[in-house]
């Protein structure tokens, strides 16, 4: 596999029953394979996407010192504001040349997981960035559900098996800010190679070259998406579940070419994860004589948290 393939997600929707299969087996088969699909037919408007470039790059174009003021201590950057370098990929040193933000669930009608999760942090200086950011949250998650309807139907589940454990989940979006380079970065990228701690990760913004994504033969392919599609992988909670027959694919975001290094990048992933209380314990299903269960029984809340303190984020 040597290019990311396409999917359009109205053809699950369609009412079909060809298209709708055509697309389960499109999309089983490419998260089989690379663990990457880029995918059209989408619920975000152009209009909801520009808007929300728009509400970015204005927020990160503010002073340093009143950004700062919106990065929470002790919440090991589960929302608003993360600083330049801060986050490095597990087994790395060097902080990734980024900054970001992130906005959590909203959650509806369970005042336990309100209780638990960290509030929203909300930006006093730009009037729509709050509510273009909570809307675009939406319409990514209403997409992540229907991603995950096709693939609980790949995995021989009932079509709604992932819709309880993503309601009111701890998902989160993040813009995010690859500042211009200025100096030799020192072993440092703008986001080193790694797989996702989620379900799934929709990401906005992977039009230029710069994301790159590891195939079986340990090559780094280019994963550009059009205009109109996301990208969008399979995450480490989603291969553990299933034992690996969906893949979290390696993926890093590199440096571009030293003539564009006066260029700022920006990308909007949306990290899809279950309530905490979710078993990843591997599906019965996914385990025979030639596919032994290669993981250990724990929840989604557990295994986010061993993995925030492996990204520095969390302290022990």
């Amino acid at each position: 596999m040597s290019v990311v393939p396409s999917v359009d997600l109205q053809d699950f929707v369609s009412g079909d029953p060809k298209r709708k299969e055509k697309f389960i087996k499109e999309i089983g088969s490419a998260f089989e394979d690379i663990g990457f699909v880029a995918l059209s037919g989408h619920f975000l408007s152009d209009k909801l996407v520009d808007g929300l470039y728009e509400e970015i790059k204005s927020f990160f174009q503010l002073p340093q010192d009143v950004k700062d003021s919106y990065e929470i201590e002790g919440i090991g950057g589960q929302r608003g504001y993360t600083s330049f370098g801060k986050e490095h990929a597990k087994g790395k040193k060097e902080g990734d040349l980024k900054e970001f933000w992130h906005f959590g669930q909203y959650v509806v009608d369970n005042p336990k997981l309100e209780n638990e999760y960290p509030a929203n942090v909300l930006v006093k200086e730009l009037s729509n960035f709050n509510e273009v950011g909570e809307e675009t949250y939406k319409m990514l998650e209403k997409t992540a559900k229907y991603v995950l309807r096709a693939l609980a139907l790949h995995l021989n589940l009932e079509e709604t098996y992932f819709d309880d454990y993503i309601k009111n989940g701890n998902s989160i979006l993040r813009p995010i800010h690859y500042p211009p380079i200025t100096s030799e970065p020192k072993n440092a990228v703008r986001a080193a190679a790694h797989g996702d701690i989620n379900l799934i990760t929709l990401l906005m913004g992977a039009h230029g070259k710069g994301l790159q994504v590891k195939n079986h033969k340990d090559e780094w392919v280019d994963a550009i998406a059009k205009p109109e599609e996301l990208m969008i992988n399979v995450g480490d909670m989603l291969s553990r579940l299933t034992n690996n027959k969906l893949k979290s694919t390696i993926h890093q975001v590199v440096n571009p070419p030293k003539e564009l290094w006066g260029t700022s990048r920006y990308s909007v992933p949306f990290f899809m994860h279950p309530v905490g209380e979710m078993s990843l314990k591997c599906l019965e299903n996914c385990i025979d004589e030639e596919n032994p269960k290669l993981y250990e029984d724990i929840t989604a809340g557990d295994y986010l948290q061993e993995r925030l303190i492996e990204l520095g984020l969390i302290k022990k």
